[in-house]
């Protein structure tokens, strides 16, 4: 397993659980607004998967759980052996993912080692490979999220509302989505790091957190479940 950092201790990553984080390095996609941009290009400096696992065995006990993250967690190619190691020393699990691997969601869901998932939704179908880039298919995402609906998995959505996305946008979001149990409105915060070419696009005002709210209420009648 290849690691990039740790969170030691989270109140905010994994609901209702005390847990540390952990970043992969890598991702298939290239959102403009992404806050973990290091980790795609590679820049970031690499950990130890050992100092890792002798944290976790030092914690056993003390935090609750583990939430995987990136980057893209499922291009991991022993993304499941090192949970499994992980569910052994007697943690919950969350894993964070773009849903473009929804193979790796139908092991994980028949293994029953992750306890909580997130999924993004970043835009809607048409708009998809503009924000994401070239290889983002919503095909895939959409797959992944009904795999985890057939589970009857404990699971959320979250959309990040980017000033790009406008109350169509998101409405139509809804409506491609299935009902899901938890669908979550980000706010737009600027990245650190970005592309030059990005600047306009990351520097556009972010949506006030009354729009959000009204885009909440909006979208309610298609997603009951969605909050900010």
């Amino acid at each position: 397993m290849t690691l990039s950092g740790i969170v030691k201790s989270s109140l905010v990553d994994f609901p209702g659980i005390v847990a540390c984080v952990l970043f992969v390095p890598g991702c298939n996609y290239n959102c403009f607004f992404c806050h973990n941009r290091s980790l795609i290009d590679g820049t970031h400096d690499l950990i130890s998967p050992q100092y890792v696992k002798d944290f976790l065995m030092k914690r056993a006990g003390l935090l609750d759980g583990v939430v995987i993250t990136g980057g893209e967690p499922t291009l991991q190619p022993d993304l499941i052996s090192y949970m499994e190691m992980i569910k052994k020393l007697g943690f919950k699990l969350k894993l964070d993912t773009n849903g473009s691997s929804p193979q790796v969601i139908a092991q994980l869901l028949q293994s029953g080692l992750c306890d909580y998932y997130a999924v993004d939704y970043k835009a809607p179908a048409v708009k998809y490979q503009e924000i994401c880039g070239t290889s983002a298919n919503t095909e895939t995402v959409l797959k992944t999220i009904g795999l985890l609906l057939d589970y009857h998995a404990d699971f959320e959505i979250r959309t990040t509302v980017i000033p790009q996305l406008s109350e169509e946008d998101l409405v139509c979001m809804a409506k491609e989505l299935p009902v899901v149990p938890r669908y979550v409105l980000n706010r737009y915060r600027k990245p650190d790091k970005y592309l030059p070419c990005d600047q306009l696009r990351v520097e556009q005002t972010p949506y006030l957190q009354s729009q959000m709210n009204a885009f909440v209420n909006l979208i309610r009648t298609w997603q009951p479940n969605i909050t900010t």
